[in-house]
């Protein structure tokens, strides 16, 4: 297994995590609308995925951010797709502004707390809100894939792109997690067909 390029705000490098394969739990996401689920965001609003508005919506889904002094659920780098959701969510940071002109709102979700999720937006400085999950009611109503570790169920890591509440494309599985903002840029900025695109109008 060759060593994963991590972003240096995460402190390691070189480490040698399983890497995910695609077992087609995500196939059937495309075309299916954004549920109404209620989900308590990291700048104090509550957000309705299926009121979001019109334009695109970058949700990326992604297991837990670690927090420092706390150790991960065990055998956590062994499980494919697991680890680095901080140098993630430091990509999409950093593409925030470049995602926004390429028309998209960016939103983070996961089954932790808020405070877990403020720890890690005040931590990293993310511009962008993290969505709370901890019942995986977005999961049960769209059928997302999850795996289990310490006893805890997580969301394994994708990324749903959404055009006026309706899922248009899907990134699965998500590898590596460090360099995948840039990939959700490439993307857009090529209109989803691989071509140069106009710039949609950024969304709220």
């Amino acid at each position: 297994m060759p060593p994963w390029r991590v972003d240096p705000h995460n402190g390691v490098v070189g480490v040698e995590v399983a890497v995910p394969r695609d077992d087609g739990a995500a196939a059937h996401l495309p075309g299916r609308r954004l549920p109404a689920v209620g989900l308590a965001a990291t700048d104090g609003s509550t957000v309705d995925l299926s009121a979001l508005g019109p334009g695109r919506t970058v949700l990326y889904v992604y297991p837990k951010t670690g927090r420092p002094g706390v150790e991960p659920p065990p055998e956590w780098d062994r499980i494919p797709g697991a680890r680095g959701c901080t140098p993630e969510a430091c990509g999409f940071r950093d593409h925030h502004d470049a995602l926004r002109q390429a028309g998209a709102r960016v939103y983070g979700l996961s089954s932790q707390t808020t405070d877990d999720q403020r720890e890690a937006v005040e931590r990293l400085r993310l511009p962008y809100p993290l969505l709370a999950d901890p019942q995986l009611a977005v999961g049960r109503a769209l059928g997302l894939p999850t795996f289990v570790a310490g006893g805890e169920t997580f969301y394994r890591r994708l990324t749903m792109i959404a055009r006026d509440g309706v899922v248009e494309h899907v990134f699965y599985p998500v590898f590596p997690p460090d360099t995948h903002a840039a990939e959700v840029l490439a993307w857009l900025t090529s209109d989803g067909r691989g071509r140069p695109g106009a710039a949609a109008r950024p969304g709220r």
